[in-house]
């Protein structure tokens, strides 16, 4: 069925259109895991599941994104998993397990290459990361920092880390990186705390003028640390265009639980949905459809998990949808704004994980 989704515009299919393809996908996905995974199983009979009355990708069942923490959920025997990803999470927290065969992680590398080159064009780029080379040491486990920079790395022409394994910005990496590629586009990918801890305040504090105008700013996450500091998202952009001329953005929400299914901001500065993955907004009282502009908690559900029930989880965030199918930029699809974690739930988020130890 994957095949189906290579063959449509990543952003091309309107609402009925992409309901159709994404819930015969998620069926299938749904059957596919209940028989290879016993705990899977044990869910959609206590939910009283029956497939016949799935009309839409909205009425396939969902459990919290949590019980990755607690249960080990795999669709595949012990010998196929490929790599192992872990959530962020702070010390102490459990962190969730997520296994993946090799075909998982091919189709997770293949749809990140097809989201990210509507925006950022199909050449390849040189990428510098705002992070430590210490992140891809192990690589059959990663953490969500890790899976990041691995799926970036396909469409990278040449990777450089800027961060030493103190975390302290790496001035040699940092000057041969801009004085290679500065006159050309680049992209600079890293989490948005540490873009702006490690990045922006180290450069500002050292008095060095750094012409980063023909890079692109792709960061994830964190907002948590920075709003708590006054840096609103539009502070945030505001200070890099300033400091560094950067005047192209390209946040993006995403989790280890989902891999490759990115929501990337574009041009309006609103976060989409491919044809590749759907998102829903929840009531918290009794988990109904909110409409669009409503607050709730948002589900996501996704074609891409074929080695672990992964395809339609209830998350631990608040959002809303803004709207479908009619953004100015011109992209299909839902659109909508994070508004943060849930009350009481666990800060696990890559940036802000990494932010509260400060």
């Amino acid at each position: 069925m994957i095949e189906d989704f290579y063959s449509c515009g990543t952003y091309d299919l309107n609402k009925v259109e992409k309901d159709i393809l994404v819930t015969k996908e998620l069926l299938e996905l749904t059957e596919h895991h209940r028989t290879e995974c016993r705990a899977y199983d044990n869910i959609l009979s206590a939910m009283k599941y029956d497939p016949e009355k799935v009309e839409h990708a909205c009425d396939i069942p969902f459990f919290p994104v949590r019980l990755f923490k607690e249960l080990e959920l795999k669709s595949i025997p012990k010998e196929e998993v490929f790599k192992v990803m872990t959530s962020s999470g702070t010390t102490g927290q459990a962190v969730s397990r997520i296994f993946v065969d090799k075909e998982t992680a091919m189709i997770q590398q293949k749809v990140m290459i097809r989201i990210l080159s509507d925006y950022l064009g199909k050449q390849r780029l040189p990428i510098m990361v705002v992070d430590t080379p210490s992140v891809m040491k192990d690589r059959k486990s990663f953490t969500a920092r890790g899976a990041a920079v691995i799926g970036l790395q396909v469409m990278s022409r040449g990777t450089t880390y800027v961060l030493n394994d103190d975390m302290s910005l790496n001035m040699d990496a940092f000057n041969e990186f801009m004085e290679k590629n500065g006159n050309g586009k680049f992209l600079i990918f890293g989490f948005t705390f540490m873009v702006w801890q490690h990045l922006y305040e180290a450069l500002r504090c050292s008095g060095k003028k750094s012409d980063l105008s023909n890079g692109w700013l792709m960061t994830g996450g964190g907002w948590k640390k920075l709003i708590s500091d006054s840096v609103s998202q539009e502070e945030f952009h505001k200070r890099m265009t300033e400091t560094f001329g950067i005047v192209h953005f390209l946040d993006h929400y995403a989790m280890v639980e989902q891999t490759g299914c990115i929501y990337a901001e574009c041009e309006c500065h609103h976060l989409h949905a491919s044809i590749y993955s759907d998102v829903f907004v929840r009531d918290p009282r009794d988990f109904s459809l909110c409409k669009n502009g409503e607050e709730g908690i948002i589900q996501t559900v996704s074609v891409l998990p074929h080695s672990y029930p992964g395809h339609s989880l209830l998350t631990e965030d608040k959002g809303i949808i803004l709207g479908e199918d009619d953004c100015p930029c011109g992209r299909k699809g839902k659109y909508i704004k994070i508004l943060g974690r849930i009350q009481s739930a666990e800060l696990r988020g890559c940036s802000d994980t990494y932010a509260s130890r400060y």
